[in-house]
């Protein structure tokens, strides 16, 4: 006859088995959480070349600082050449990039408010119009939704742009006729009241267009002549009091990618960008600005700066209300004050007082 037999495992066995459960867990817990606490890779799409100062000075400074507020959550990798600077608004909408920085004129129709930074004769430098446009687009234009699909983190300007010609000239009827690369909106109409034939194309090309002749100059920024290295393809540059007009930029991200973060590391981010940035941004610029000079002396490029009594800066000024009524007239059928917005935005940027 076979006997059964109860067997009692040792408490102590048990516990240990419990413990060893428990140990697991938490484990695999710690795991979950060092996943979630994983440090986040932002893609910023950037075009231009790497010795730009956007791409040398503006995002590792701006990225380290994302860096070190985040403790290191949120990492931000540059990614060179995704296609023509125009598109990259798209691309963070869409979530190709999760952020980037476009000129606003290479989209026309789609930036309208915006140009009210590309003004001829402001009196101010980049980083005092830089703070402006950030200033005047919070007061006057964020409900347009320009930039539905996106989040700003900084709306910035160049010094004032001069113009670039590979012969030289004296006044704009020596110009009349020549073709010159613009980026759209007020250089285009600008450029088609001083009587030039306007070409558009993105600023990666402009030395190429203008070594093969395709174009006879440009309009752009005095940094370009070292970081577009313009001053071999330059023989004469006019400055004009106040900048001929002034290129509008903005610096973006995908919503998106932010909803992905959380609320702590959203606030981070928003706390480095704004007015703050987009000054900085004016002021990298600006200071980029002496650099291209000097490379253009040491090339041999005759940099003429004009003053309020040249007849150049008389004709600017000339049409500047017909430039200036474009614009009011399109701010007009939007339902905004451009008048008042106009000059909010002068009024800043020729008083800024910089901060810290």
């Amino acid at each position: 006859m076979i006997k059964l037999f109860k067997v009692k495992l040792p408490i102590v066995k048990l516990s240990i088995a419990k413990q060893g459960l428990k140990l697991l867990s938490a484990l695999a817990l710690t795991a979950v959480a060092s996943v979630s606490q994983a440090s986040k890779e932002m893609i910023l799409a950037t075009w231009l070349p790497a010795s730009h100062p956007m791409n040398a000075t503006v995002f590792p400074e701006w990225a380290d600082q994302i860096e070190q507020t985040t403790e290191g959550r949120v990492k931000v990798k540059l990614e060179y050449d995704l296609g023509h600077p125009k598109s990259y608004f798209d691309l963070v909408e869409d979530g190709v990039a999760d952020a980037s920085w476009s000129v606003h004129g290479y989209i026309p129709g789609r930036f309208v408010m915006t140009e009210v930074a590309e003004m001829p004769y402001v009196k101010a430098d980049a980083r005092a119009s830089s703070a402006a446009f950030w200033k005047v687009n919070e007061e006057f234009f964020a409900r347009q939704n320009e930039h539905d699909g996106i989040e700003l983190l900084a709306l910035f300007t160049n010094g004032g742009n001069c113009l670039y010609l590979t012969r030289p000239a004296n006044n704009f009827n020596d110009i009349k006729g020549r073709k010159i690369r613009v980026t759209g909106g007020i250089a285009s109409r600008l450029g088609e009241l001083i009587g030039v034939t306007g070409i558009s194309a993105p600023a990666s090309k402009i030395y190429e267009l203008q070594q093969q002749g395709v174009v006879d100059g440009t309009i752009i920024s005095l940094q370009d002549l070292k970081a577009l290295r313009l001053s071999e393809v330059t023989k004469q540059v006019i400055c004009f009091p106040g900048g001929l007009y002034r290129a509008s930029f903005s610096f973006f991200i995908g919503e998106d990618f932010m909803a992905g973060l959380s609320a702590r590391d959203q606030q981070a981010i928003r706390a480095l960008s704004g007015e703050k940035l987009s000054a900085r941004i004016g002021q990298v610029w600006q200071e980029a600005d002496a650099d291209g000079i000097n490379v253009a002396l040491a090339n041999g490029v005759e940099i003429i700066n004009l003053t309020e009594d040249d007849d150049m800066s008389k004709e600017l000024i000339r049409i500047l209300p017909l430039v200036e009524n474009k614009w009011l007239d399109n701010a007009k059928k939007r339902g905004v004050d451009g008048n008042a917005a106009l000059q909010a935005y002068r009024k800043y940027a020729e008083n800024y007082t910089p901060q810290g």
